[in-house]
């Protein structure tokens, strides 16, 4: 129950001018103190449920030291979380150069689920962006500018650079010639089916790039994809017709961010090289590009209680319509209002305003403390640029908007408050709760409750494969394809409900 003071103004709504029913409603709604503490009780819940996860989450990890506190991901040259794990036979090239050779075989190896329990289940083959070709880059060190082109298990020729950045070539998947040429800061790839014919994939120029260089044939794979985790996955390729130009001198071989086991002294899958005349033989595992899931905790984690948090907001929105409905049924409330439309679309704009500020109090409390408070207890946290923190912030507040009109505009529709708050709640909170265990996904695609992809702060890239679950922080649309999707169904029933009360 809430507390209503009703406001009756020296002139009837219909006479006055649109700004003057929002002053009107405007005041209708803060007089109702219960429907002001429904907009703080959303903030609470919100807010307090975001810094209780917080406040509580540790992250360990074993490494050859002991378990402690894992290490801050490891950032490309752009601030991005990467992987940069691979095995490289390289030289050193002084100037200018080039390195050509031909891919003439991929083979693997993949972990599967384990058919019979502590039995390890491994079969021959490569996972999809399983990657072996030609790589230059400024050193060793990981996280450095590079440039690569490659054979892939299954997307055939990609020219790649400093992690983020993917052009596809030919959809090769059989034997293929690759060649790389550096001319100053300026890096070349090419592809040919014969070796004679020579086809460009991409050019990068990787600014700052020092004299010397490391050039050579790597072979990387990521893991397989199951129970959201990425399991064990490694890539063989025969590397044969090589060349270079530029550099003359002894192949080395190098490991690149190979993981020891807890007793600091043995790799954790190791890759390896094998010479065989002219053939070069090179295996490897992890990848060399973005990390998702595994670059730290994610920000949209603090908005975890907002669909809890969503429900007082429903019911105000809900309840803002009907009390003044109600009254007018009994011949209690202000006479009969001679522009139904327009009262209720100034409704609609008083009710979205609150709910929004409501939001943005909401987010923009609980995302900027709540990662602090992960850092300050060690935690590993996905990077975030300043732009997607706003549009999380921003975005949730949008979100609360639309949703509450959503919620009047049933109201209107139904003009039974219970009902009105049960649809709200089913078509904006449940397929939400039920998409984070992992039950009916496809539900945040076709219901409002697709704006909550507005949330997502783990960035998305078509060159890598990922679990679309919300336990990893992936939504089944786009942020904004999602909250577009929300903002049309309160348009649809809004106007819906303009139209009703005009008819």
């Amino acid at each position: 129950m809430s507390s209503f003071t009703p406001h009756r103004s020296s002139q009837r709504a219909g006479r006055d001018g649109f700004p003057q029913m929002l002053r009107a409603e405007w005041t209708r709604f803060r007089s109702a103190r219960g429907w002001a503490l429904a907009m703080a009780a959303s903030v609470l819940v919100t807010v307090s449920l975001g810094l209780l996860i917080a406040g509580g989450a540790r992250s360990t990890c074993v490494t050859g030291k002991g378990e402690g506190p894992c290490p801050a991901p490891l950032l490309g040259p752009d601030g991005t979380a990467v992987s940069d794990k691979y095995y490289f036979v390289h030289q050193p090239l002084k100037g200018n150069g080039s390195i050509t050779a031909r891919v003439t075989d991929m083979t693997g190896q993949i972990r599967l689920p384990d058919a019979v329990p502590g039995v390890r289940n491994i079969k021959e083959g490569v996972v999809p962006w399983a990657k072996a070709g030609l790589l230059v880059r400024q050193s060793l060190k990981q996280g450095t500018p590079y440039a690569a082109v490659m054979l892939t298990g299954a997307h055939g020729v990609r020219m790649q650079h400093n992690f983020t950045h993917d052009v596809p070539g030919g959809p090769h998947n059989g034997p293929q010639w690759l060649r790389l040429t550096r001319s100053g800061d300026t890096v070349t790839g090419y592809e040919s089916d014969d070796g004679k014919t020579w086809s460009e994939v991409g050019t990068v120029r990787l600014t700052g790039l020092p004299e010397t260089v490391e050039i050579g044939l790597f072979a990387t794979s990521p893991g397989a994809l199951w129970d959201m985790a990425k399991a064990f996955a490694q890539v063989t390729a025969t590397f044969d017709q090589i060349k270079l130009q530029g550099a003359n001198g002894s192949w080395r071989h190098d490991d690149v961010g190979v993981v020891m086991e807890s007793d600091g002294k043995t790799p954790h899958h190791p890759g390896g090289a094998v010479e065989s005349g002219d053939k070069l033989i090179v295996t490897g595992g992890g990848d060399i590009g973005p990390a998702t899931v595994e670059g730290g905790l994610r920000a949209d984690l603090m908005l975890i209680g907002g669909a809890l948090g969503m429900i007082p907001v429903l019911v105000a929105a809900v309840m803002f319509f009907t009390t003044e409905h109600r009254r007018r049924l009994i011949g209690t409330g202000p006479p009969a209002e001679p522009h139904p439309g327009r009262l209720l679309a100034a409704k609609a704009v008083v009710v979205g305003a609150v709910a929004f500020v409501a939001g943005l109090v909401t987010s923009g409390v609980v995302v900027p403390v709540g990662l602090a408070m992960l850092r300050a207890n060690q935690n590993p946290i996905q990077p975030i640029t300043l732009g997607t923190e706003l549009r999380v912030i921003v975005g949730y507040a949008a979100l609360t908007a639309a949703a509450a009109v959503l919620a009047l505009g049933l109201a209107a529709l139904v003009k039974r408050g219970i009902v009105a708050i049960g649809l709200a709640v089913a078509l904006v909170v449940v397929p939400y709760l039920l998409a984070t265990v992992g039950l009916a996904p496809w539900l945040l695609m076709v219901t409002p409750a697709a704006g909550f992809a507005i949330t997502q702060s783990v960035p998305t890239f078509e060159h890598v494969d990922v679990a679309q679950s919300l336990l990893g922080g992936y939504y089944p649309l786009p942020p904004w394809a999602g909250l577009t999707v929300t903002c049309a169904y309160a348009a649809i029933a809004l106007g819906a409900a303009i139209m009703k009360r005009a008819a």
